[in-house]
């Protein structure tokens, strides 16, 4: 299994939420973790349009790569 890296500032939010009880922290919290997990999906998908075997799975992986990028399909290249 693979380690992810997050904020500091996220890892100590975690610790006093769960150690110390620090509820007015979770919103901050949630909101951290969803902005990581959608950057961690993006990165998913790069990596496989990057080492797709074929022409065709490429393609899939970029269109859906520049979908959760929010890019406009005439910007696209």
């Amino acid at each position: 299994m693979k380690n992810i890296q997050i904020s500091e500032e996220l890892f100590l939010n975690l610790l006093l939420y769960h150690l110390d009880g620090e509820t007015e922290l979770q919103d901050e919290i949630v909101k951290d973790l969803k902005e990581k997990l959608d950057s961690v999906i993006n990165r998913l998908i790069y990596t496989k349009y990057k080492t797709a075997n074929s022409e065709a799975e490429r393609e899939k992986a970029r269109q859906e790569y520049l979908d959760r990028k929010g890019y406009h399909e005439d910007f696209r290249w």
